[in-house]
């Protein structure tokens, strides 16, 4: 069992709701054991509508406490290979302004290509930090099997999964956003760690200090 201990956390995102989806139960858990921990959120569509407000309300209810920044760009959905560039220079500028303990993003062969791209993006800034890549359930039968696991309390994913509902009301209609796939996935996971819950990651390389 590794042990994180993270005074400063940088989540990435192509998409409003992808972090809440992929790490809602860490994101609570966290920032309530480490009161006033710095969570700094970068999202790279969505900037200037109705989804924009949404994330935000998201974040601050599930970073409860934290010293949060939320940073939400207007890429194109769908289209972030012809904005690489952009979406690199994003990644540059957060890089600049943070020192992060724990940077969360999405894992690098998720099928979607904005999930994708971000998640090649992520190394070529942040090249020495802890990095870990969320699943997201979705059409695309593009789920791995994730090495590492963070077991959640029933009461936590019991939040999660209203948060979800309560500041997403545009993803409603969505086939997959439901209670059953979020628990679902969550109770699969927990199986997988000894726990009844939890939520998995995928990390291309990890340091254990001791």
């Amino acid at each position: 069992m590794i042990r994180l201990s993270a005074s400063e956390v940088l989540l990435l995102a192509a998409h409003c709701d992808d972090v809440p989806i992929g790490a809602g139960g860490l994101l609570l858990e966290l920032c309530r054991a480490r009161p006033g921990v710095r969570v700094t959120a970068l999202v790279l569509s969505g900037g200037g509508t109705a989804r924009e407000e949404e994330e935000r309300k998201a974040l601050a209810a599930f970073c409860p406490g934290a010293d949060l920044d939320v940073t939400v760009l207007d890429l194109p959905d769908g289209r972030l290979p012809a904005h690489w560039e952009r979406a690199k220079e994003a990644l540059e500028e957060v890089r600049r302004r943070t020192a992060p303990d724990l940077v969360l993003g999405p894992s690098p062969h998720d099928a979607h290509q904005d999930h994708r791209g971000l998640a090649a993006l992520m190394p070529t800034a942040f090249r020495s930090h802890q990095s870990l890549g969320y699943e997201i359930v979705k059409w695309e039968s593009d789920l791995a099997q994730p090495g590492f696991f963070v077991p959640l309390a029933a009461e936590t994913v019991a939040e999660k999964v209203e948060l979800l509902h309560a500041c997403y009301p545009s993803q409603h209609g969505r086939t997959w956003f439901d209670e059953e796939t979020f628990r679902g996935l969550a109770r699969i996971r927990g199986v997988q760690c000894n726990s009844r819950y939890a939520e998995a990651f995928h990390a291309a390389k990890a340091t254990l200090t001791l």
